[in-house]
């Protein structure tokens, strides 16, 4: 307690801040509550499990590192890491360079702007499940529009491609779904970014002589960077957690999860496999982990390439 003026004590600085704050904090215990209840006691079961033997057929041993040591010598976790990595960075780099073109393209004044911009987003606000079994009879080897088209109409290829069927195409082949699907949101943020640009960059630019790809390349790359590494992360982390649309379309075309000879196995349908095929719970919770790490580690490897280009 503190004296103040005419006698009177004032309360102590941190009881009048606790009493201020008191509501803020009211407002934020259900959902705190809720957080802890449905994410965070679930996250830290599972980070446990991760160091037992469970398969719901034996009760629950501790086995330490085991699983994490297993999964380091698993050449199947290694082949789905390799796939997922692989299909990250085809999607990724998909999405930025069309979705920057998209957003370039609707940043202009042209006769129907809303609508197109409308078109562009409805990917990203369908199914993922009704948009895998679209695509899935899109890639069909027999009776699939795209044969039809490279096929008879084209005649591009001299025979239809069971997209989904062979190795060499199948996880590519629901990559340019992953593409399609994520256009419309990497078009949005960029455009949010684009306009943030101030015209005046561009007006000085071109009373210096610089032509439209001098001021692409020298006022709107460098002005978008922020904004392109924040994509850069957030798509990465979707790439990295794929796992409906392979699940679907592999299951759809092939019968099995993974799809020809595992080439559309990623990290969570192996993970998924584990879990709930195998039932081996305490394996595919030590995935899932591995997976997070990875996850963590290249976000943070772009931001810090990101960081010092930005220097």
């Amino acid at each position: 307690m503190i004296a103040a003026a005419g006698g009177r004590l004032a309360p102590a600085r941190p009881r009048r801040r606790l009493r201020r704050l008191l509501p803020i904090y009211g407002l934020l215990l259900p959902g705190l509550v809720l957080y802890g209840a449905w994410a965070a006691w679930p996250l830290l079961n599972s980070f446990i499990l991760s160091f037992t033997d469970w398969s719901l057929t034996k009760p629950l041993t501790p086995v330490g590192l085991a699983n994490y040591l297993r999964a380091l010598g698993d050449p199947l976790f290694w082949r789905a890491l390799s796939a997922t990595l692989g299909y990250t960075v085809v999607t990724v780099a998909g999405q930025l360079v069309l979705g920057l073109g998209a957003a370039l393209l609707l940043n202009r004044r042209i006769p129907g702007r809303s609508v197109l911009r409308l078109v562009y987003y409805l990917p990203v606000i369908t199914s993922w499940v009704i948009v895998s079994l679209v695509f899935t009879y899109l890639y069909n080897g027999q009776a699939g529009a795209l044969n039809w088209l490279l096929v008879d109409v084209l005649h591009v290829l001299d025979r239809p491609v069971a997209w989904l069927a062979e190795p060499s195409t199948a996880l590519w082949a629901i990559a340019v779904l992953g593409i399609w699907k994520g256009i419309g949101w990497t078009m949005v943020v960029f455009l949010a970014g684009l306009q943030a640009v101030s015209p005046e960059l561009y007006d000085a630019a071109e009373v210096d002589g610089a032509g439209a790809w001098a001021r692409f390349r020298h006022v709107t790359l460098p002005e978008l960077r922020p904004t392109t590494t924040f994509l850069l992360v957030v798509l990465t982390i979707g790439g990295l957690n794929a796992f409906i649309s392979i699940f679907v379309m592999s299951s759809a075309a092939t019968g099995t999860v993974g799809g020809p000879l595992n080439s559309t196995d990623v990290v969570l349908t192996y993970l998924w496999k584990q879990s709930f095929a195998q039932l081996d719970l305490g394996y595919g919770a030590a995935l899932s982990f591995l997976l997070a790490a990875v996850t963590g580690l290249v976000s943070l490897v772009e931001l810090r390439v990101a960081r010092e280009a930005a220097r």
